[in-house]
């Protein structure tokens, strides 16, 4: 038996957080003096309702599990947390954070970055699609924190060039996405590299039986914060759906609308890289300027295409759900759904781009008539209501 199975006899029973009384001000957090100054730099000013549950267990060592939607402060819940706990004078990595997709892995590190920018910390993006030499160069020279995809990390695991002797934490953010894409015997695989100790922190919009069965063997007797569904996310952001009727009558109906998008900045969500492909070369054809992203791209191609859109050269984003997990892009005040979504969970996913942490926004839904009886499932499981669209959107924009 392994030292891992050791640690992992002990009971994982779950421990809900109803007896963790929610800390309402980061100054009240026991934070480290830098830290505390790179929070309020980064303009957090109050902490969300899972930033006041979860920064104290996870920054004194428990295993947590948090279950909040994207949109909710997740990433600043962890990024806090991995910055309470790790020793800036240990340049040797200390914690481990896995995400689903390379942009969410990107953002991350970036979050972290900043948060930590008053502490001198070294955090490194450990991503696929880029060039191996950087990764084993940057991991050589010690980072505090890896944000990464899976298969990447695993990969300067096997080579010994990511270093565990000193990691204290591992995060697997978004955990029904990581498992759901077929990442599960990956992450038994870095787990194994992990020293037993290894606190371990999971974050999940949903709890499905494939993560409960994870926390059973990683986790050791769990902390469960749940932020309920109807606190989050839909507060702000305003739901229309157009009936179009027809499929054929979707694009005529988005080249209308487009003048309302390019106020702002918009997401149009298609359910399948060929629709976005499809998409994008008839907009282009009829003369609209529009950026499109999805999976099969290079990662070059996606990076390019990301920081044009949050500089705002590119005002209008076309793409599949890979954006609908924990992308967040200021501006972005209006999604459109060109197909609704078959998971009503991602429905969330997909409108919290335009109402980030308390921001407002807009969500239209492109509906044909065997769409209507989803929408309407979408309303009852959200208990919220979607509304036709009215004449004069641009005013709620």
């Amino acid at each position: 038996m392994s030292q891992h199975d050791g640690r992992r006899e002990r009971s994982t029973r779950f421990e809900s957080s109803k007896g963790v009384r929610p800390v309402n001000s980061f100054d009240d957090m026991d934070l480290k003096e830098d830290l505390l100054r790179g929070i309020y730099a980064y303009n957090f000013e109050r902490p969300s309702a899972i930033q006041q549950r979860a920064i104290m267990p996870i920054a004194s060592g428990r295993d947590v599990i948090a279950q909040a939607q994207s949109g909710t402060g997740k990433t600043g819940t962890l990024g806090i947390s991995i910055l309470q706990r790790i020793e800036t004078k240990v340049r040797e990595t200390q914690a481990l954070v896995l995400s689903p997709t390379r942009e969410l892995a990107t953002q991350t590190q970036g979050v972290i970055a900043a948060l930590g920018d008053y502490m001198s910390v070294q955090c490194h993006a450990c991503i696929g699609g880029t060039k191996m030499g950087d990764d084993i160069r940057k991991l050589e020279h010690g980072q505090h924190v890896v944000s990464g995809t899976p298969g990447r990390v695993y990969d300067m695991l096997k080579r010994r060039v990511l270093r565990t002797a000193q990691m204290k934490m591992l995060v697997l953010d978004e955990a029904d996405q990581l498992l759901d894409r077929g990442f599960k015997d990956q992450i038994y695989d870095i787990y194994r590299h992990l020293p037993p100790s290894t606190q371990v922190v999971l974050l999940s919009a949903t709890l499905p039986h494939d993560v409960l069965e994870l926390t059973q063997k990683f986790m050791s007797e769990p902390l469960r914060i749940l932020v309920k569904r109807d606190e989050l996310t839909l507060e702000g952001i305003s739901q229309f759906f157009v009936n179009v009727e027809k499929e054929d009558w979707k694009f005529e109906t988005l080249c209308d609308l487009y003048d309302s998008l390019t106020i702002t900045q918009a997401v149009i969500f298609c359910n399948t890289r060929a629709k976005v492909d499809w998409l994008t070369r008839q907009m282009e054809d009829a003369n609209f300027t529009v950026a499109a992203m999805h999976g099969e791209m290079l990662q070059k191609e996606r990076d390019a295409i990301m920081t044009k859109f949050r500089q705002g050269t590119s005002r209008v984003l076309i793409t599949t759900d890979i954006w609908a997990r924990g992308i967040d892009v200021q501006q972005v005040s209006l999604v459109v759904n060109y197909d609704m979504c078959t998971d009503r969970e991602n429905y969330i996913h997909r409108i919290g781009r335009s109402g980030r942490f308390g921001r407002k926004g807009v969500a239209i839904n492109f509906v044909t008539s065997d769409d209507i009886k989803l929408l309407r499932d979408i309303e009852q499981y959200y208990s919220t209501q979607i509304d036709e669209m009215p004449m004069n959107v641009t005013d709620l924009i």
